[in-house]
């Protein structure tokens, strides 16, 4: 059930939900929200009316951006289940989690493996609101949690994520299509690099990102920032190879994230992305 306003079709009403006040002061229905265009394009209802229009315009530029977030998702959910299954991974700090869906970082880890522990963090409000949601349905071995921190604050994010996952174990550290908000590539790379430094060795990195590798991605990238939103930069298939310097790629390596060992044959998307081992 989407908070008072937020619906998926209909009419949004006044009301916003009940946030606490820092986090109030940063809930806007005026403007749209990453987070709600991302859980449209999905078919979610926990959206506006103005993340519609943003995510109709933006998709009538490149239609492959609604296949684009459910490829983002199944990417998710491969990466995750052969952690747990085949790496032994138990512990999964996903940064900039989004808001909820199907097949969320805890449901599929502890489907695998029910003692597993998920922290989510993210600053959009909205997410805060669902923060219960995102912990529904957590095994009773397992532990889940949820940050309201912003990705630029790694050693923030690491500091709290040791009130909840293990750090005697090795984490997955996820950055899942967040990271081209922030319009400085080597911030972002800085980013990566200061949280991948204070997990243990034996760690995971799992990101991806949307690429520069069509004209349509960036023409709808280009109308996305003009709404007013957070504008969304674009990476080179080289800047998405940069964030896993130092790690161990897994196979395939980077590559776009449809053909990250997928299940079943899937079309071509212009978002890459892998996962790698810190040594």
């Amino acid at each position: 059930m989407p908070p008072s306003g937020a619906t998926s079709g209909g009419s949004s009403s006044n009301h916003t939900p009940h946030l606490p006040e820092d986090a109030q002061a940063r809930f806007r229905t005026d403007i749209a929200s990453p987070a709600r265009t991302w859980n449209y394009w999905l078919g979610g209802k926990d959206n506006y009316e103005v993340d519609r229009i943003v995510g109709d315009a933006t998709a009538a530029l490149n239609p492959e951006l609604i296949r684009q977030a459910r490829q983002g998702r199944q990417f998710l959910s491969r990466a995750v289940r052969y952690l747990a299954a085949e790496e032994s991974i138990r512990n999964f700090l996903d940064i900039g989690a989004g808001l909820p869906t199907e097949s969320n970082t805890h449901q599929v880890a502890q489907q695998v493996a029910p003692d597993a522990r998920v922290l989510y963090v993210d600053n959009d409000p909205m997410v805060l609101v669902h923060a219960r949601a995102l912990m529904r349905g957590t095994a009773p071995e397992g532990i889940t949690g949820y940050l309201d921190a912003d990705f630029h604050d790694p050693l923030r994010i690491l500091d709290e994520a040791a009130k909840v996952l293990d750090f005697d174990r090795p984490i997955a550290v996820m950055f899942m299509g967040v990271l081209g908000f922030c319009p400085d590539y080597e911030v972002a790379r800085q980013v990566v690099v200061d949280t991948m430094a204070g997990v243990p060795s034996g760690s995971f990195l799992v990101l991806w990102d949307c690429t520069d590798t069509s004209e349509e991605a960036r023409l709808s990238t280009e109308k996305y920032a003009e709404s007013g939103t957070l504008p969304y930069n674009l990476r080179t298939i080289d800047q998405v190879n940069g964030y896993f310097d130092g790690l161990e790629k897994v196979e395939p390596g980077v590559v776009s994230i449809s053909a990250w060992r997928p299940e079943d044959e899937a079309a071509h998307v212009h978002g890459y992305g892998a996962v790698a081992r810190k040594p």
